[in-house]
This record gives C-alpha cells, structure tokens and sequence, in this order.
C-alpha cells in the first residue's frame, strides 16, 4: 500500500505538470491573438516557474535506485588521529543533522561514542523522509579536513579524516538472512558522556554478528526491546551494504575497473587554512564558502555526484553540473 500510494503521488504531479503547460499553451493562444501584454507577461513568469519545476522532477529520476525512496541510517566514524579527528566526526554529525534539518528530515541519534577529550568517535543517526537513503548514499566514503588545530599549543596545521557510512533502513519484507544463531547479544548499562552509568538497569544493546565480525551497539531507548530492534536495523542495514559493494565490485571487475570500498576511498576535501575551500575529488564541484557547507549546504555536491551517477548507467544526466 505504501508502494502503491508513492507510485499514485508520482504520476498524479506528472499529470499536474502535463496540465499547467496544456494550460499555458492555450492561454498563449488566446494572449497573442488578443495582444494582451499582461498576459504575456504572466504566462513569461508561468513558463519559468514550469521549468525550474521540471528540472527538480527530471532530477528526482537520478534518484530510482532500489532503496532511493527509503529512510537512511548515517554513521560517522573518526579516523585515525586522536582528539583531531574525533572533533572533525562531530563537526560532519552538525552538518549532516543541519542538512537534513533544512530539508525537513526526521533526526534520531540511535548511538553515540564520546571522543576521550572532544568530538565523537563514532555515530549512528536515523534519517526519516522522502528520499533520504537516495540523497545521502552520495556522501559514502572518506572526509578529510585541513585546518590550524584548536588543540595544539603551537597551532599548527593538521589533516583529519572521518569515515561516512550510510545504509537504507530496510522493511521487514526485504530479504536479508540474519540467523539467530549467527548473532551474540549482550546487555549491558546506558553510560553517558564520561562513562558514568545513565541507566541502573541493563538496557543498552550490543549485538555481533559472527560471520562477519560487524558489531552494532545501541543505548539510546529507555527499553531493552527497543535497543535491540535499532540495532537489528542497523545490522539489516551493514548486511545489506556488504552485499552491495559486493555486488558493485563484481561489475566493475567485468568491466576491469578496481573499486576500493576501503578507507583509501576519499571524496572531498574541507580546507579552512590557509585559505577556504570544499572539493568534491570526483565531481570537481568546488566552492570557497567552507562554513557554509559546515552549515549544511551540500546540495549541490549530492546533486553533481547523482547527476554523474545517472551518466555512467548510459542514461542522460538531468542538467548540467
């Protein structure tokens, strides 16, 4: 019913679409045969607004992966490098949950490492709404960032980096085996910041699977049930990733391309010493407002990367870059 009513939605907004330019196509008959000006000059605003309209819909066809339309799990890891790196984490954390705040994206933290003396060492957030997995899945890969360090006495420049990972919050009907007797399930007390214990019963949830040695940990609910059903989302999601690049990989080795999925895999650079600048290393898309970008402006870096996406399945990019 879900399927069936998004499908519904889509075809209604093309059917739309189809009547505002039947619509103006006549207007423009009627304007031009009576010399009306003012029509003319509406139906010049009407057109403008038709397009910009239409560019938004031809790009939304970039998004028509299997899981594009689903809900998104983001985790950010620190690399390696200390307070530096797991201050830079939590730099990513603001302007992911800045991003998704703009586009009207549900947010829930579902687990969160505390950095020793600052940042984050790592982070898992839920991300709710309309093509939230189709967006973020551009932002896989490694982040590094440049900058004079706030902690260092002699303020001297460093490089960090930051592992991004995202994966769809799959439905109970997507096929993904995970035995019971493949997984280990421990419990153990909530800690909050500081390790001091949040919880006096055992709520928070860690979950191995055994095969592949992942590990997922959640003590963000209140109930023992709840943290594990999280984590079982999250560890449906990794499994569901592996296979993916799996797949990823075997394609391009037909196609005698190497793909690293690993931590050499690096997309953009942040500089903010000595100068400012975001690069995308795959796209080329560039831009010197680097707090804006921190702010949560990478639209135009997701979008770049999606339109070059659509352009290596043999499709025509919506637009250009």
């Amino acid at each position: 019913m879900q399927q069936l009513s998004s499908l519904r939605d889509e075809v209604e907004l093309w059917d739309r679409m189809a009547q505002r330019i039947e619509d103006a196509l006549e207007l423009l008959t009627l304007a031009e045969e009576e010399g009306d000006e003012s029509v003319l000059a509406e139906l010049g605003q009407e057109a403008d607004s038709i397009a910009e309209d239409l560019e938004k819909e031809e790009f939304r066809l970039a998004l028509s992966g299997e899981h594009d339309r689903d809900d998104a799990i983001l985790a950010i890891h620190a690399g390696a490098g200390g307070t530096e790196a797991q201050d830079w984490a939590e730099m990513l954390l603001r302007m992911y949950l800045r991003w998704a705040e703009q586009h009207g994206y549900q947010t829930e933290i579902v687990d969160r490492t505390e950095g020793e003396e600052a940042g984050i060492k790592s982070v898992y957030v839920e991300v709710r709404g309309p093509y939230a997995y189709g967006y973020l899945k551009s932002e896989r890969g490694v982040h590094r960032l440049v900058r004079l360090s706030p902690f260092d006495a002699a303020n001297r420049r460093h490089t960090s980096f930051a592992l991004v990972e995202v994966m769809p919050i799959l439905e109970d009907d997507i096929e993904v085996e995970i035995r019971p007797e493949d997984l280990r399930i421990d419990v153990f007390r909530s800690a909050g910041a500081g390790g001091q214990n949040v919880q006096k019963n055992s709520t928070a949830v860690r979950i191995t699977h055994l095969p592949t040695g992942i590990v997922v940990t959640c003590q963000n609910e209140r109930s023992q049930l709840q943290n594990k059903e999280t984590a079982l989302r999250v560890l449906r999601g990794k499994l569901y990733e592996i296979e993916r690049q799996k797949r990823e990989a075997e394609a391009a080795a037909l196609k005698g391309k190497h793909v690293d999925a690993g931590w050499g895999n690096q997309i953009r650079s942040y500089v903010l010493h000595p100068y400012q600048m975001v690069k995308d290393l795959r796209t080329g898309v560039e831009t010197g407002n680097a707090q804006a970008v921190l702010d949560g402006d990478l639209d135009r870096f997701m979008e770049a990367w999606l339109k070059s996406q659509v352009g290596t399945n043999g499709h025509q990019p919506a637009g250009d870059d």
